[in-house]
């Protein structure tokens, strides 16, 4: 009986550690916090998933996107750059939203790239503010997708999605803690405190 009870309270310890790790939408897998990754968790590429749909309903990605003036851009995102930023809603989220289309390639300028745009374009990288997200970042949620919406991934293979880089020296985060305004944004500051 003792062998019985025992298993029975391991039994009920694991089930309430499994609940206690549960995602709000009941998923088990731990959240990047717990597991010790800082980005690419499959948390992560899902919500890129909802985000890029959003951001492809709303016209600011894919084949029918509207597209921004072109200018001259800067290693890491491209040759050629063209930026929007928006405000959104993603699930129970809303928030500004900075899309990026990174361009490059043989014969890419600004001109080339403002008149056929799908054959330059190399990546698009998203910054959304998601509320209690990552408040020492000021909650920039960071995605880079390939073209079709994939999610790109480092040389290290790991995804490039979420906290990015978070506590390194090198990475989206590190880059954009030096953009004035202490917003993380380069463009503009209205997105400061």
């Amino acid at each position: 009986m003792k062998h019985i009870r025992s298993n029975l309270l391991a039994l009920v310890a694991v089930s309430l550690v499994t609940a206690a790790c549960a995602a709000p939408d009941g998923n088990t897998e731990r959240s990047p916090q717990a597991s010790g990754a800082p980005f690419g968790t499959a948390e992560d590429l899902r919500y890129a998933q909802a985000l890029w749909q959003h951001l492809r309903q709303l016209r600011l990605v894919g084949k029918n996107a509207i597209h921004g003036t072109p200018y001259t851009g800067t290693h890491p995102h491209g040759a050629i750059l063209d930026t929007l930023d928006a405000v959104i809603r993603v699930g129970h989220e809303t928030g500004p939203v900075i899309v990026k289309r990174n361009y490059g390639g043989q014969g890419a300028s600004k001109a080339t790239v403002a008149n056929t745009p799908e054959r330059y374009l190399k990546a698009v990288t998203v910054m959304f503010k998601r509320p209690g997200y990552d408040p020492l970042n000021r909650d920039w949620f960071w995605v880079k997708y390939a073209a079709d919406g994939s999610v790109l991934k480092n040389p290290e293979g790991m995804a490039l999605v979420g906290r990015v880089a978070k506590g390194s020296t090198k990475g989206c985060i590190a880059c954009h803690r030096t953009a004035p305004g202490d917003d993380l944004v380069f463009n503009h500051d209205r997105y400061a405190r």
